[in-house]
């Protein structure tokens, strides 16, 4: 027997779920949040303490003072 067309408004409130779930799509590996550039020459306090001028982070020694 062949199957009749129903719109989706007459068909019940599961199919047109099923339906419509179909339709929609996902983000696949993007990730749809804005985001913007930081300005490389505004003052960042967190990234002043991140190294200091003497060329030690986080309060380990660099190591090219220590190679023999």
């Amino acid at each position: 027997m062949k199957q009749e067309y129903v719109p989706i408004e007459k068909q019940s409130k599961q199919k047109q779920k099923a339906y419509h779930a179909l339709q929609r799509r996902d983000w696949g590996t993007m990730n749809p949040i804005t985001r913007k550039v930081e300005n490389g020459k505004v003052y960042n306090r967190k990234k002043e303490k991140m190294k200091s001028k003497h060329g030690w982070d986080h309060g380990e020694p660099c190591l090219d003072y220590f190679i023999c």
